[in-house]
């Protein structure tokens, strides 16, 4: 989707902005259910061995050596699925740190990331323990690694450093078309350089 469908079903074009500039950082549906699909696969190999080890087993009734490389099997079998297990944790506390620091509007994740002190942050039921008091602690010390929220008042028809706007009403630049876009589109924006062409 473009800025310019956005602006037609209604946004403004700040909004549209932010829209697009949050898309470049979603991940699309088909990679998580690829990702998904994968997790279920290994989850579903390692049952199997289980499964494998354990008619082994009960086959090799007697035979003390094929007893202890079934049993040294197991237990690599176990520790890849710990080892498994621990790193969808630590994915899961990655992916739930790193949007916790988004919706705080970090400029910058990674260098917000090293100032925290990360092993007294714990995700428990996908809710992140102890990062809010060390956020809040770091807008306040650091405030310049957070971006600020919106500034309020009126925005100048020409903010200082842009380009001159041409304001379609007044004498000089009239415009009954770009008058009646700013009044569809922008009527705030519309409202203010009417008011400074009257000056």
């Amino acid at each position: 989707m473009k800025k310019e469908d956005l602006i037609v079903l209604g946004l403004t074009e700040e909004q549209a902005d932010k829209v697009i500039e949050g898309y470049g950082q979603m991940i699309p549906k088909s990679r998580l259910n690829d990702k998904i699909d994968e997790v279920n696969d290994y989850k579903q190999q390692l049952a199997d061995r289980d499964t494998q080890l354990k008619e082994l087993q009960t086959k090799a009734t007697g035979n003390e050596v094929m007893q202890a490389e079934i049993t040294r099997l197991q237990q690599e079998n176990d520790r890849a699925k710990a080892d498994f297990e621990s790193q969808l944790t630590q994915k899961d506390y990655d992916f739930a740190l790193t949007e916790a620091l988004r919706t705080a509007k970090a400029k910058n994740p990674t260098a917000v990331k090293a100032l925290l002190n990360i092993e007294t942050i714990k995700l428990v039921n996908g809710q992140l323990v102890g990062l809010d008091e060390q956020i809040t602690a770091l807008k306040t010390s650091d405030d310049y690694l957070f971006t600020p929220d919106g500034l309020s008042g009126k925005t100048p028809p020409n903010p200082p450093g842009n380009p001159p706007v041409k304001n379609p009403f007044s004498k000089e630049h009239w415009n009954l078309t770009e008058q009646g876009r700013l009044f569809r589109e922008e009527p705030e924006k519309a409202k203010q350089l009417q008011a400074s062409a009257g000056q």
